[in-house]
């Protein structure tokens, strides 16, 4: 903050000046607080000049000439992500000083693609006689085949089995155990976490024992939250990786520290998983159960139902990783609330990933939480605001989306934001058709919400008003719902449906099945992913028949089935399906 602020600019002034500015309506006050300003700035650009003396502090244009005075040079479109080389400048003397290392190496893989890495030098897993005077107990000649972790993490990153040398090349896929081979293993796929959600219950469960943690109901791989690697000099380890959970590991894993009291990898709080049960007071947290309540187990589908489903401890609960499902014990009841992660390879569609709110300048706000119906927060909102969801629950029903329309020629139409806190991604379960009622030169902004069960409607309209639909992080179910195999009950069923000519559409970081707009209007599509299951399916057209559709501008896209356009503008930085567009270029522009 600045030393020389308005208010203490105009107490240095003699009081005589302050009186008669006071007489005339504060003019003077007003010519300091302008004076002030300048003077916060020459501060505020004094403090930035000696941040910039700093990698880790400087702005973004000073990183280059920090990297050209120790001798950086950028690896040129490695990691179009990573818009600053600031981790790599700032590690470059580490770097050298730790030249030719695997623990360097590591952490240059991790700084130039932005994944997690791990370095393995092949050599130290050869079988090789061993000299007395340096002996590896770590890599006996022989296998333990009675270690199950050695067997689970053979020929992987964290491979401990000795091999024999290997003198193919390893670019072929072979020969990768050999004294000069490094390895460089790399975790494309995220964690991304869902907090506290309700337990999906089983569709064809008629015990109300069998559960899943995906609130589509369908089965999920999960993953490891990994922890942070606090020294370059360290190598990662399983712990350090976001790594599909292995149903065997985390099992010895729980067993052990329930036998141990101790805290298991993989499940308790601030872990991969945890389950737990509502709090007494809804202002409190949830409370986490006990480890020494939980088993992991497979759950896989037999003859009889569940594996494991008659034998499990009454008062247990299990939980297989692999497929996502929990399973109780005959004596327990009540809600059970679960944190888990799933992997996916970037932030798009509905997520509790940080985002920037939608709205904030909408001065009628408004929140929903828990178990109230999302109904009357929307209709309250119609007249123009924000209504934020501030959880990860499921709204089962059929919302209408509303936003009231301006009859004044000339007025300025009204703004509606749905918008899911930071933080939360809250599933809206459907039983139909979700209605888009947009009154004329209204604009409805959905943000950061998940929607299955039913598409998007925009109807038309009598007027040749404009409406406008903006989806930012959202997923509209691909297939409106999915089986608990994973897969879409209609793949090819419509996700959004707009039938008025003078709507403008934009859609960014979303996810979504099938799009259906009528001709005459616009829409964009940056970032995004619509799949419609299979390259022989329609994804984007006018009426699901195939008869050209809005006129579309894609960026940064990637489009899974056929696609008919009355317009195509531009398509840029996109995938498409081979051979799936129809559309009419615009005159004049390159074929």
């Amino acid at each position: 903050m600045s030393t020389l602020n308005a208010d203490r600019l105009y107490a240095l002034l003699p009081a005589v000046y302050r009186i008669r500015d006071e007489q005339q309506g504060h003019p003077l006050r007003a010519l300091v607080a302008l004076i002030a300003q300048e003077f916060e700035a020459l501060e505020e650009n004094v403090e930035q000049l000696y941040d910039d003396q700093f990698i880790e502090t400087c702005e973004e244009w000073v990183a280059p000439y920090i990297g050209d005075l120790i001798g950086y040079r950028p690896l040129h479109g490695v990691a179009p992500a990573i818009a600053s080389p600031r981790a790599e400048v700032a590690n470059t003397i580490g770097y050298r000083r730790r030249k030719g290392t695997a623990a360097m190496l590591e952490q240059l893989a991790r700084d130039v693609t932005d994944w997690p890495a791990r370095a393995v030098e092949f050599f130290e897993q050869l079988a090789t006689t061993q000299y007395m005077n340096h002996v590896r107990l770590f890599a006996p000649a022989t296998a333990d085949l009675r270690s199950s972790p050695k067997m689970l993490q053979l020929g992987g990153a964290f491979n401990a089995v000795a091999h024999t040398a290997e003198m193919r090349r390893p670019e072929a896929g072979s020969g990768r155990y050999n004294i000069p081979n490094i390895g460089i293993f790399l975790w494309r796929l995220q964690p991304f976490r869902l907090s506290n959600v309700p337990l999906t219950p089983d569709p064809g469960d008629a015990t109300g024992r069998k559960f899943r943690f995906n609130p589509l109901g369908a089965d999920q791989q999960l993953f490891r939250l990994p922890s942070t690697e606090k020294q370059i000099t360290h190598i990662a380890e399983p712990a350090n990786v976001p790594d599909p959970i292995n149903l065997r590991l985390m099992a010895r894993a729980v067993k052990a520290a329930a036998t141990d009291n101790t805290v298991a990898d993989d499940y308790g709080e601030r872990e991969s998983i945890v389950l737990a049960r509502p709090n007494a007071n809804p202002a409190k947290p949830p409370v986490p159960i006990n480890v020494a309540d939980i088993c992991v187990c497979d759950l896989r589908d037999v003859a009889a139902g569940w594996a494991h489903e008659t034998t499990l401890d009454a008062n247990r609960i299990a939980i297989d990783p692999r497929l996502g499902r929990v399973l109780l014990g005959a004596n327990i009841s009540g809600t059970i609330l679960g944190t888990f992660h799933s992997g996916f390879s970037r932030a798009i569609g509905g997520g509790e990933y940080e985002r920037s709110l939608t709205g904030d300048l909408l001065v009628t706000q408004r929140s929903a939480s828990g178990s109230e119906a999302l109904q009357p927060h929307l209709d309250a909102a119609a007249s123009g605001g924000r209504l934020i969801i501030g959880d990860s629950r499921t709204y089962a029903g059929t919302p209408v989306f509303k936003v009231d329309g301006v009859i004044a020629a000339g007025a300025p139409g009204l703004e509606v934001v749905v918008t899911a806190r930071n933080g939360a991604r809250p599933l809206i379960a459907a039983g139909g058709p979700i209605t888009l009622a947009i009154g004329a030169r209204g604009r409805l902004v959905i943000d950061g919400l998940v929607i299955s069960g039913g598409a998007l409607q925009l109807a038309a309209a009598a007027d040749d008003e404009p409406r406008e639909l903006v989806l930012r992080d959202c997923t509209l179910v691909p297939g409106l719902k999915l089986n608990t195999d994973g897969s879409a009950t209609s793949p090819d069923a419509a996700s959004l449906i707009i039938a008025h000519p003078f709507a403008r559409v934009t859609l960014e970081r979303c996810i979504t099945g099938p799009l259906q707009i009528v001709a005459g209007a616009e829409v964009f599509l940056h970032d995004c992913v619509v799949d419609a299951g299979d390259a022989t399916h329609v994804a984007f057209d006018a009426d699901g028949a195939g008869g050209p559709g809005a006129e579309l501008t894609v960026t940064k896209g990637t489009v899974i089935g056929k696609l008919h356009t009355q317009l195509m503008r531009l398509a840029s930085n996109s995938l498409f399906s081979p051979g799936s567009a129809r559309c009419r270029l615009k005159p004049g522009q390159p074929r």
